[in-house]
């Protein structure tokens, strides 16, 4: 199934000039955006080179899909280098809107540019939008719901691409070795905090070359284990279960 940039179940014009009338409603003619759409947030407990960082909700764009939201021959604008090198939070922001007309206004734009649109949102985002979520890795959107974006230049129609993304951690090689793990395997975060220490199960490695070990949970399970005011993480490889498969 592919994306389109055009839509057939909305009419373009009646879909822009209302999320337009919101918009302006909302934050005024010279909004810029809202931080909260940038991926932050994190807590290390040295000398542990461990880094967990919060993703907040944000949109990955082609390169013609950023032609139309902000106009011919435009390109991101670099506005935050990020924690992994060579990946940014652009200073642009588009709306999103759901299929109970709904929206979420100012979410920030990853870059670099990508081969398949994609829109990751928190499970409290859905609810918000409409938009019952799949738990997916980054990139595997197939068979997933669409949503309406909306630029200043434009609107994108996403036939499928909008998830939640699934807590992972990045492993180089040096840490695969150090953890014993492997690619596709899963390990447990422990968040110890001052009033709500916790342990989210289940975290998909996902093993790169030249990559720093990071681990990405949404907003929700960011504020859950209270990682603003965390003063140690660990990762701890699951015990085997001694099941007979």
């Amino acid at each position: 199934m592919t994306m389109t940039t055009a839509t057939s179940t909305l009419n373009r014009e009646t879909v822009e000039h209302l999320v337009r009338q919101m918009l302006l409603a909302q934050l005024g003619p010279n909004a810029t955006g809202d931080t909260a759409g940038l991926p932050s947030g994190g807590a290390a407990s040295a000398p542990n080179p461990l880094v967990v960082n919060i993703s907040a909700r944000h949109v990955h764009l082609t390169d013609e899909h950023v032609e139309v939201l902000f106009g011919k021959g435009h390109k991101l604008t670099v506005e935050k280098e990020l924690y992994q090198k060579g990946y940014y939070a652009a200073a642009e922001t588009v709306a999103i809107v759901g299929p109970r007309r709904r929206m979420l206004p100012s979410v920030r734009v990853l870059g670099p540019t990508r081969s398949a649109s994609q829109v990751e949102l928190a499970f409290t985002d859905g609810i918000s939008l409409g938009i019952d979520l799949p738990v997916r890795l980054s990139g595997d959107i197939k068979d997933t719901p669409g949503c309406v974006l909306v630029g200043p230049a434009g609107v994108v129609e996403l036939k499928q691409g909008v998830i939640r993304a699934m807590r992972h951690v990045h492993m180089g090689p040096a840490d695969l070795a150090r953890y014993d793990v492997k690619h596709g395997d899963k390990i447990n975060l422990r968040v110890e905090s001052k009033g709500c220490s916790g342990v989210l199960e289940g975290l998909m490695v996902r093993a790169e070359d030249n990559i720093k070990l990071e681990v990405h949970i949404d907003t929700d399970e960011g504020n859950a284990i209270d990682l603003e005011h965390a003063t140690k993480v660990e990762l701890i490889k699951p015990e085997p279960c001694g099941c007979k498969h």
